[in-house]
């Protein structure tokens, strides 16, 4: 059985030197390179981690959960109805987490917690708590998307939700 020995003098084996740097260490150490330098570059470019803060998504997404949001989601496409994105809400740090019920032109209402979109019931499987929320008609704008949350159980007041600007919609949830 080899050993190799470290600079501090310990004897390690082989096997256990092959497992941690590889045969080749020069290899192992251009994909460690490459590893960092994609890991920085999607963390810093594309998924964006959010920590769900609030019950308003409940029980969809759980409090104090991690999720990434994919900021290249809507680079060719805007939001579509159904989809959960993070909207940027104050600064650079505080984000809600929304799902997205109305697209620009439409028409969102809620009666007797049935949400209608130009006066059709919307069908909502991933509401799963009833609500009795009364809202009146409101029009969506050109550059706006109409979001709320999944938790309807909750009084309508602690809720935010309506009409959130385009630009403001960081990207789109995954998971």
């Amino acid at each position: 059985m080899s050993e190799t020995v470290t600079e501090s003098g310990w004897r390690v084996p082989k096997w256990v030197s092959t497992l941690v740097i590889g045969r080749r260490p020069k290899r192992t150490l251009i994909r460690l390179v490459f590893l960092l330098v994609g890991s920085v570059v999607i963390f810093k470019f594309v998924l964006l981690p959010i920590r769900v803060e609030g019950a308003s998504m409940l029980p969809t997404y759980r409090e104090r959960g991690v999720n990434f949001v994919n900021r290249l989601a809507y680079r060719t496409h805007g939001p579509r109805r159904g989809d959960v994105v993070a909207i940027r809400y104050a600064g650079e740090k505080i984000m809600l987490m929304k799902r997205v019920i109305g697209l620009p032109g439409e028409t969102v209402s809620f009666r007797d917690g049935k949400v209608f979109v130009n006066g059709s019931p919307l069908d909502e499987p991933y509401v799963k708590l009833p609500t009795n929320w009364n809202l009146p008609q409101e029009m969506v704008g050109p550059n706006q998307y109409y979001v709320v949350g999944d938790n309807r159980s909750m009084r309508e007041s602690d809720h935010v939700k309506g009409r959130a600007e385009r630009k403001r919609i960081v990207g789109r949830v995954l998971l």
